[in-house]
């Protein structure tokens, strides 16, 4: 085969040539299932600005976009921070940004990471089927841009900010943990369009005027059999803090509601990727790895060019050790690479104690099969629990330290032993168990009929305590939303003794 390029100069015709190659690839030969891709290519100030908005093409204004930009920019400018080789995006067709400053090989590179291995994991892991809609995203975004602009020309800049604040600052309490139903973020914008316009012709303010119409003077019992029923509507307890200010607040105009509704979906859409980051980018570090050592194979680059792969490969999969200054925990590229490179061993290569650990899989001589199936139903959590081996703990020296309050020392609780990496494993996962990524603060009740007080709860595990500063401020921001008092009380899981109790002014 020819060359896709020489040298480090690229145009938009060798972008062609190298992602049709690495399509032949990722099809023919590893049997990957992808989004169509749409590859941009960008300026490092237009990559900035993609930081800023999470990576999304799209977004509303808020002024948090553009301080987070303005801090990424001086830390660039001051080289205290580089910049990453490419954004994807989890749509459909998959947009994939990349640096134009990029070199030929890097450009490779990127390609393969992003429009093959993360295209192919958003596209078939099941927590991105069962909670995103990529077919709709970029629509929605589009919706949400022109919303929060019209609220904002219609009911002031300063009225907008206030709701949006006070949904950021929930984002990590204002998604569903568990499926209810699929989302359609495609059906969101008529919806949208239909609750305005009904709320538009069926409010009547005449209505106010007749007499007997809500004056809190119905009979106790006809009270008590409504309270019943509201009660029995609002599905208590209630994990999402942003659905239920939406769906309930008594003060909240539609279009606040609105507001609030594009910020619960959004932080939704990314949930899936706060559970993935590990499982998702050693697919992709696997994918490129290989990917890049087929067109080395094929003759497709050149040994110049596959030593610079190599070069910005070790870069990415570099793990510092707990010694060394840079170390600021486990690297989810080299972890991820790790796990996913140990999978493919055991499946062309095992020894005893691989049979012992993987008897399922080990020496059926389908590597792609394997990996396959372990990115399509497997987040962080489970990956580790179930495929961190003892080679790859060997490889990256891990034990369990113990730091106890009354040692003045750690203590090695775990080494390399086989119950000790069952237990490192163990407690590695769990580090990555969804329920340690933020606390689960509850809607435990709420006064219907008298202060309307809103009653948030949260159960302490393990000793685990909310930080006091931290809970007051999430107090305020619901007291905006709910429109009045808020209180919370923290629990001992186990013994279900009040820890804490913290409420608003």
């Amino acid at each position: 085969m020819t060359l896709l390029f020489d040298g480090a100069e690229w145009d938009f015709q060798t972008l062609d040539a190298i992602n049709r190659a690495c399509a032949d690839i990722a099809g023919g030969e590893f049997g990957l299932q992808t989004y169509p891709n749409q590859i941009e290519v960008i300026t490092s100030e237009q990559m900035l600005d993609a930081y800023s908005s999470n990576g999304l093409p799209l977004m509303y204004s808020h002024w948090s976009f553009g301080k987070r930009f303005a801090r990424d920019e001086g830390l660039y400018r001051r080289g205290h921070q580089g910049l990453a080789y490419e954004i994807v995006i989890n749509s459909s067709p998959c947009i994939s940004y990349i640096m134009e400053e990029n070199t030929a090989t890097l450009q490779a590179l990127v390609i393969a990471h992003a429009c093959f291995g993360h295209n192919h994991f958003f596209r078939n892991n099941y927590l991105f089927k069962q909670w995103t809609d990529a077919e709709a995203i970029l629509g929605y975004l589009a919706y949400a841009k022109a919303y929060v602009t019209e609220c904002e020309e219609r009911q002031g800049a300063a009225a907008v900010e206030r709701i949006l604040d006070a949904a950021h600052a929930l984002r990590p309490q204002g998604i569903h943990r568990y499926p209810k139903r699929r989302w359609r973020l495609a059906e969101e914008t008529e919806r949208a369009r239909f609750r305005r316009e009904d709320a538009e012709t069926s409010y009547d303010q005449l209505m106010r005027t007749v007499p007997g119409f809500r004056t809190g003077q119905e009979p106790a019992e006809a009270r008590e059999k409504m309270e019943t029923e509201l009660r029995s509507r609002l599905r208590l307890p209630e994990e999402n803090l942003l659905y239920f200010c939406e769906k309930n607040s008594p003060r909240l105009a539609g279009w606040e509601r609105e507001l609030i509704r594009i910020v619960r979906l959004l932080a939704q859409y990314f949930y899936p990727q706060a559970q993935t980051k590990v499982a998702n980018e050693g697919c992709a570090t696997f994918v490129h790895y290989r990917m890049m050592t087929r067109l080395h194979e094929t003759g497709q680059i050149n040994n110049g060019a596959f030593l610079e792969f190599l070069h910005s490969h070790s870069s990415v999969i570099l793990q510092p050790d707990l010694s060394d200054e840079r170390f600021s925990g486990w690297n989810p590229y080299a972890l991820g690479f790790a796990i996913m490179r140990d999978l493919e061993r055991v499946c062309l290569e095992p020894d005893d104690e691989d049979r012992a650990w993987y008897p399922a899989f080990a020496g059926n001589n389908d590597p792609w099969a394997t990996l396959r199936d372990v990115w399509a139903n497997y987040r962080d959590e489970g990956l580790i629990r179930q495929f961190l081996g003892p080679k790859v703990i060997r490889a990256f020296r891990m034990v369990h330290l113990a730091d106890r309050p009354t040692d003045p020392d750690y203590r090695i609780n775990d080494i390399h032993d086989e119950d000790g990496y069952r237990r490192i494993a163990s407690l590695l996962a769990d580090q990555y168990e969804p329920a340690n990524l933020a606390p689960l603060i509850e809607v435990a009740d709420v006064d219907l009929f008298g202060s309307r007080t809103l009653k948030l709860m949260h159960d302490s595990h393990r000793g685990a305590r909310l930080d006091g500063d931290m809970a007051k401020k999430t107090l305020q921001h619901m007291q905006v939303l709910w429109g009045y008092r808020v209180c919370l009380q923290e629990r001992d899981a186990e013994s279900g003794r009040v820890l804490t109790e913290y409420a608003s002014a």
